[in-house]
């Protein structure tokens, strides 16, 4: 098994964390993609881990109804512990119960005594309260916290309003309750009409600032967040609102009290082609949260994972274009007008890749080179470009006039000191660029090839490289 977990029978998404006396339980949503085997809807699954390194399968945990019940796909949730019993607050979806002029979606409620084993409880039911406020079968996503402000907890539930353009109709409704059994519904908690709906939020405080995270679809399938300095808003956005591209979705967190870790998931691609269209589901990846100075968020990988990567591999540095300098603890390449690219090692199926680069001004780029042939024909591309100030996933070749796969914008100065950390893990990849954004992507085309670097139409070099495994 890989640092980025996946199902052998199946897809994980939707991840729930949830952190309990020393470990992190991870709720998902299993999707078998294989309704003759398996038949229709979507369970929840669970996992336990201390480290996000090693994972015990704790099986299902919230098993789905019939095409008869309300739950035949169970939805996304929150988990939440009250005097001694956890709590599970869900929604329920059946999309057959719309065609019959039923809500299609219903907020539903399990409890446990142990978090392992979990009794649906058959007399709880949230309903949207419907026209003319709301929008009837778009309800779900509930997220329940203690609002010690208001000394009760509330509930952020995803709906939709009755009115408005039907693409920016989105919103976040509130309901509030003294003992999580009872629930009465609150002026709405956020509705900035910018998209269809705001899925799997997610509510914390760190220092002064409260945090809201949420994933859209409307313009692209992306993890958002918001900032502000009470629960009343207003709710600001920062220069880059997002931790990752298309390829890391549905993002919720947890924490120790120390550290608050991002669980989200990695679709996988159609067919297993690189430019597959994206599907729903793939593989778990969990970030690290860092707070900025001035509030704003950024990733890093788990500390966890870095040293479960300690075994070092040797790098032969084998330059084939352009020209290289190159030294005991750094090589450097490149030139304005020429492209230059090295060759260090054969990349493992599972690894990290660290290095900090630095560029002299210019307008071309550099980066790493994956899974690459000798030749240099065949290659994936971490890119980064000073020019347009982002980081780019790429492929070599590339059909035709595709684009490149993905992008992501990152801060980039001359002779500034820039952290790169790359996590290779199977048909994965998810690139850390300093303590600033994480790009995440799959890679399916080319299995094995050899770590290189490349800088073209510009000076950079790559100190401290490293290419660790697992011992």
């Amino acid at each position: 098994m890989g640092f980025l977990y996946q199902p052998e029978d199946g897809f994980a998404g939707d991840f729930i964390p949830f952190y309990w006396q020393g470990d992190y339980h991870l709720f998902y949503l299993k999707d078998y993609r294989d309704p003759p085997g398996h038949g229709e809807g979507v369970p929840w699954f669970h996992l336990v881990t201390k480290d996000f390194v090693t994972f015990e399968d704790w099986g299902e945990a919230l098993p789905r109804g019939t095409t008869e019940e309300q739950d035949l796909f169970v939805f996304t949730g929150c988990v939440v512990e009250r005097q001694g019993t956890f709590h599970i607050f869900y929604v329920g979806s059946n999309p057959y119960f719309r065609k019959a002029g039923r809500p299609e979606q219903v907020i539903l409620h399990a409890t446990s005594p142990d978090l392992r084993t979990w009794h649906k409880d058959p007399a709880f039911s949230v309903y949207s309260p419907g026209e003319p406020e709301y929008e009837i079968h778009d309800w779900r996503d509930p997220f329940v916290f203690w609002n010690a402000e208001a000394g009760e907890y509330w509930m952020l539930v995803t709906a939709r309003k009755n009115t408005g353009p039907t693409r920016q109709r989105g919103l976040l409704a509130c309901l509030a309750s003294p003992d999580l059994t009872h629930w009465e519904m609150r002026p709405r908690f956020w509705e900035p009409d910018l998209y269809i709906n705001h899925e799997c939020s997610d509510l914390f405080q760190i220092g002064d600032w409260w945090y809201l995270i949420y994933s859209t679809y409307s313009e692209r399938w992306v993890t958002h967040y918001r900032m502000s300095r009470t629960l009343q808003g207003p709710w600001l956005a920062p220069a880059n609102d997002t931790f990752d591209a298309r390829s890391f979705y549905a993002a919720k967190t947890s924490t120790d009290g120390q550290r608050r870790f991002l669980s989200g998931w990695l679709p996988t691609r159609k067919d297993e082609k690189d430019d597959g269209e994206w599907q729903w589901g793939g593989s778990l990846v969990v970030n690290e949260l860092v707070q900025h100075p001035d509030g704003r968020l950024a990733v890093r990988p788990p500390e966890s994972i870095v040293r479960a990567l300690g075994t070092r591999h040797p790098l032969q540095p084998q330059a084939v274009l352009g020209p290289w300098q190159i030294e005991a603890e750094r090589v450097t390449g490149g030139t304005a007008g020429q492209a230059a690219s090295l060759l260090l090692a054969d990349l493992p199926e599972t690894g990290l890749i660290e290095a900090e680069v630095r560029y002299v001004a210019g307008t071309g780029s550099f980066g790493f080179l994956l899974r690459a042939d000798e030749a240099l024909e065949h290659y994936y591309v971490v890119r980064f470009e000073p020019a347009r100030q982002r980081v780019v996933f790429d492929r070599w070749p590339r059909p035709g006039d595709q684009p490149f796969i993905l992008e992501q914008p990152v801060t980039l100065a001359p002779d500034e000191p820039l952290q790169v950390r790359i996590l290779v893990d199977g048909t994965c990849a998810v690139v850390y660029a300093g303590d600033q954004t994480v790009l995440s992507c799959r890679m399916y085309e080319h299995r094995v090839g050899k770590l290189g670097l490349f800088a073209n139409e510009v000076e950079a070099s790559f100190a401290a490289i490293t290419l660790a495994t697992r011992g």
